[in-house]
């Protein structure tokens, strides 16, 4: 039911405090920018709001910043900061909607975001860092413990982080991904360098100790390197770990490795499963480039299980 004319006039702020279920939640209709009632006649609680009021409501919010842009120079400096906070909020999230609908983005989801899954398996997966665009791409002396994006972080010692882990468009060559991931390691003073990867809970569902995990990795690094592969299962106040060698990254050369996990030499309680990570661990990176064009994993029950 639209609202009656003369009142329309004297509304001059539409309160839309919360959305549910596709549904608007209209929680006040002002007058003068003041706090207000809803009206008895429901006016816009039924259904989200028209194309026209979400295009004003939009333009307006546009026109504000435009003026808050022009305006900067003569705001406190404590008013400045709360604008710029909430600016760089509104930004991460324009920045993800943008990576969203890319269309790099859409190819990488229908098409090579996943392979087939291989034989004998029930699960598998591949990081968002390697088939969805970022924004922002890359991190420049990252402290320790920062994400690249959600689920995907660089772990390490080094005081003087002499570090750059960016997302790179995947060579033609191999086309497994649509993108890989670089790491560039300067003067290393620390004693460990790690990338974590989240696992989803998708691969907690209905694992057991009969399970083999599978990781495919590929890539290649500027100088020869030994990687670690350590999977990591939380259950209950524990977390089980499993740390296998992958095989050596020459120098120059791309290279491709296949580690399996037998979860059977694992003591996981099957029933306080909580999380899994993946830890790809880098021993001695000094001066170094490394390329991770592949990281795929898969899970399937033992043979003769």
């Amino acid at each position: 039911m639209a609202l009656p004319a003369g009142r329309a006039r004297h509304i001059s702020r539409l309160q839309v405090l919360g959305v549910r279920h596709g549904r608007i939640k209209v929680l006040g209709l002002c007058r003068g920018g003041g706090r207000g009632r809803v009206p008895r006649h429901g006016g816009l609680m039924r259904s989200g709001p028209p194309r026209w009021l979400e295009r004003r409501l939009n333009a307006r919010a546009l026109a504000r910043w435009q003026t808050r842009a022009s305006e900067v120079e003569a705001l406190g400096a404590g008013r400045r900061r709360a604008l710029r906070d909430e600016a760089q909020g509104l930004r991460a999230v324009l920045d993800r909607f943008l990576a969203r609908t890319d269309r790099r983005a859409m190819q990488a989801r229908s098409g090579l975001a996943l392979p087939p899954l291989p034989a004998g398996s029930d699960w598998h997966w591949r990081p968002e860092c390697l088939t969805t665009p970022l924004l922002p791409r890359g991190l420049a002396a990252p402290d320790s413990g920062a994400r690249l994006c959600p689920g995907t972080a660089l772990w390490h010692d080094c005081p003087a982080r002499g570090l750059v882990l960016e997302q790179v468009p995947a060579t033609e060559r191999t086309g497994l991904t649509p993108f890989a991931l670089r790491l560039e390691v300067f003067g290393f003073s620390g004693s460990y360098l790690s990338l974590a990867l989240d696992l989803p809970q998708g691969m907690l569902q209905g694992l057991g100790r009969s399970h083999v995990v599978r990781l495919e990795t590929a890539g290649q690094a500027e100088a020869p390197i030994r990687v670690y592969a350590r999977l990591n299962i939380g259950n209950g106040p524990n977390v089980d770990e499993m740390t296998l060698k992958l095989a050596d990254f020459p120098a120059g050369r791309h290279s491709t490795q296949v580690t399996e996990f037998d979860l059977a030499y694992t003591g996981i309680n099957e029933r306080r499963l909580e999380k899994a990570w993946l830890d790809l661990i880098f021993e001695a990176p000094r001066m170094n480039g490394i390329v991770l064009e592949e990281i795929l994993l898969s899970r399937h029950l033992r043979a003769g299980v």
